[in-house]
């Protein structure tokens, strides 16, 4: 009955900004690091950032200065804005929960498409 729902994916144009969202429903979202990840075509899924309950983030080299990761426990809701999107990161890009005690508690969303094309 876990669901984690992605919204915001879309075509942007090289050097565009895009804003995603997560709802996260079925679980107790405070007790949970969240993640977006991403998998683009033909490459293995990599992570992109990641939030703990208490709000630090962390990022992957790539794309650290360019994307931000948030989250809003009340809402149970989990942002990633990205800006200056370059065309290699066009990938399907995936939320993820992990239980902060019991990694056997792993979610994941079913992805949403990131187009970044001229």
């Amino acid at each position: 009955q876990v669901q984690l729902v992605e919204s915001g994916g879309g075509l942007v144009q090289p050097g565009g900004s895009l804003r995603l969202s997560c709802a996260a429903s079925g679980i107790i979202f405070s007790a949970y690091t969240m993640g977006w990840y991403r998998q683009a075509p033909g490459k293995q899924r990599e992570l992109a950032a990641i939030i703990t309950n208490g709000g630090s983030a962390d990022y992957a080299d790539a794309v650290k200065g360019r994307f931000t990761i948030s989250r809003d426990n009340a809402k149970n809701t989990v942002y990633l804005q990205m800006n200056t999107l370059k065309p290699e990161e066009t990938a399907v890009y995936y939320c993820n929960a992990k239980h902060i005690v019991s990694r056997h508690w792993d979610y994941w969303g079913q992805g949403t498409q990131v187009t970044v094309s001229s």
